[in-house]
């Protein structure tokens, strides 16, 4: 269900159940989190192999649920979005087609989010009479702004590729993102992880000037060494 390739500086972490969109089973969600947790690259790709990025969770899955394996599910969804989010390197989702629900709010936790022209995104949960809840409701928010997080989650309307780079879903549009990962790898991978432990950074902000100011000197005498 899910297919990894990796070298020292590089992991990619592929969907890889194109006859279903991608949509992730609570084996799937066991194997994307094996595959961070024993991550150490400073760049990890997440991509979706065929037509889609992912559909979500599996609804023939949900449809099975009782309520005490319904909080099992949600639970290793959102443990699973916490630790991408967490990620100490940098994690770039690469979307070529659909992103639907538990797709969109993995997606939501990556650092960089770079689609293709066919890319679309919506939180259709509504649409099944559900939600998302793998931190969806606390993410889509900070991305996208509260009013238009209430209107994909309410409506569950589906955002093209250019109106999710409009509203912040998507930092780029380009024909190849796994290329965009592949270029951070020009870059030191110290300040690589620097940079982006600096700008996830939301505590107080004496303390984050006062954190900005070592790493830059960390990395001024790493550099001079």
């Amino acid at each position: 269900m899910i297919a990894q390739t990796t070298d020292a500086e590089l992991r990619e972490v592929t969907f890889d159940r194109p006859e279903s969109r991608n949509a992730l089973t609570p084996a799937a969600l066991e194997e994307l989190q094996a595959a961070f947790d024993e991550a150490e690259e400073p760049v990890v790709y997440l991509s979706g192999r065929g037509s889609a990025f992912c559909a979500g969770a599996d609804l023939d899955v949900v449809r099975g649920l009782d309520a005490a394996s319904a909080r099992d599910l949600a639970a290793a969804g959102q443990r699973l979005a916490r630790t991408i989010e967490t990620y100490d390197g940098v994690v770039v989702a690469g979307v070529d087609g659909p992103a639907r629900g538990g797709g969109v709010e993995l997606a939501l936790a990556c650092d960089l989010r770079i689609g293709t022209e066919a890319a679309t995104f919506a939180e259709s949960g509504v649409t099944h009479g559900l939600f998302g809840a793998w931190g969806g409701t606390a993410r889509l928010p900070d991305v996208v702004g509260p009013g238009m997080a209430m209107d994909m989650a309410l409506t569950g309307r589906v955002l093209d590729a250019a109106a999710a780079r409009q509203c912040g879903l998507l930092s780029r549009v380009v024909e190849d993102p796994g290329a965009v990962a592949r270029s951070l790898l020009d870059a030191d991978p110290a300040a690589l992880r620097t940079i982006r432990r600096r700008i996830a950074d939301d505590g107080d902000l004496a303390e984050q000037e006062a954190a900005e100011v070592s790493a830059f000197s960390d990395l001024v005498e790493r550099r001079n060494r």
